[in-house]
């Protein structure tokens, strides 16, 4: 797993390249075809510039290393910069979407598109695809949230330029030009639901949550992997960045020295980390085996799962 945001910089200048010859492209030959549903695709794809710009900034704060006011680093950009993400998707979406239905209402008569609005359609499902397959590969390597929503982004993108062919298809074959414009309403409502789902994503991240359950179980499966090591409880993890904190209670034996059962922590920490990837700390509090004290409401317990 690569852990250098200079990973996340090169996705991010490679899309934001790609993204203006394709969006640069798909507008002129949309203005030129009067095709309305290709300079929509066209609009999308220079929101997509600003995302990718958004991810390159991003990146270079998440280089800047802890200091006294952020202890922790500053990989959390990564959310924010997601988040960030997401308004400009919808925002987009929104934009285009009230213009779209504003010219339905105005039902002005309209001329079928140019052949030129197809081929350039063409060349954008094979550059978003390229693209989206480049961003899925960097945002799985760096376990970025950011690119990962970024690269979802441009998989839609695809199916948005796909419906974009079928509605040019349609509207030649039925000679109808008001299908045009119908088409750039789904891509609209498509961009909107892709802006929802990112912005709710972020939303969990920034509360705390832990998206894959499954973490809890390989935690507990490593602790009782260590001699010495019992009773893991009020277990937490959180994402900082592409990074996981993992915090948890274990017992020992309370007769041992201090030494000791720092050694039964270290143990522990290198089960957690064999077991689990990208690991940004793992803090650990002992307790004597045994011990009883009041329920405690925070973190996950063996019985929980």
């Amino acid at each position: 797993m690569e852990h250098n945001p200079q990973a996340i910089i090169r996705a991010s200048w490679t899309g934001v390249i790609g993204n203006a010859l394709l969006s640069l492209l798909k507008i002129i030959f949309g203005i030129l075809s009067g095709s309305l549903a290709v300079i929509a695709d066209g609009i999308d794809s220079a929101s997509d510039i600003l995302t990718s710009l958004i991810t390159l900034f991003a990146a270079r704060i998440m280089k800047r290393p802890p200091d006294v006011k952020y202890p922790y680093g500053y990989l959390k950009a990564d959310t924010i910069a997601t988040k960030a993400l997401a308004f400009v998707i919808l925002f987009a979406g929104a934009q285009l979407a009230i213009s779209t239905v504003r010219h339905l209402l105005q039902g002005v008569e309209r001329e079928l598109p140019g052949m030129a609005a197809v081929y350039v359609t063409l060349v954008s499902i094979a550059g978003k695809f390229l693209l989206a397959r480049q961003q899925i590969r960097m945002g799985k390597k760096t376990n970025s949230e950011m690119l990962k929503a970024n690269a979802r982004n441009m998989q839609n993108d695809v199916l948005i330029s796909i419906s974009v062919l079928v509605g040019l298809a349609f509207t030649y074959l039925l000679k109808l030009p008001i299908l045009d414009s119908v088409t750039a309403l789904f891509v609209s409502v498509w961009i909107l639901k892709v802006g929802f789902e990112i912005f709710m994503q972020t939303n969990r991240d920034l509360m705390d949550a832990n998206t894959e359950p499954e973490l809890y179980g390989k935690v507990f499966t490593a602790v009782e992997r260590v001699d010495g090591a019992s009773n893991p409880h009020r277990l937490r993890i959180r994402k900082i960045g592409n990074y996981l904190m993992i915090v948890l209670d274990i017992e020992v034996d309370g007769a041992i020295s201090t030494l000791d059962a720092h050694k039964v922590c270290v143990s522990v920490e290198e089960s957690i980390r064999m077991d689990i990837e990208n690991v940004f700390d793992i803090m650990i509090h002992i307790e004597p085996a045994g011990f009883k004290h009041k329920e405690e409401v925070y973190g996950v317990n063996p019985r929980d799962l």
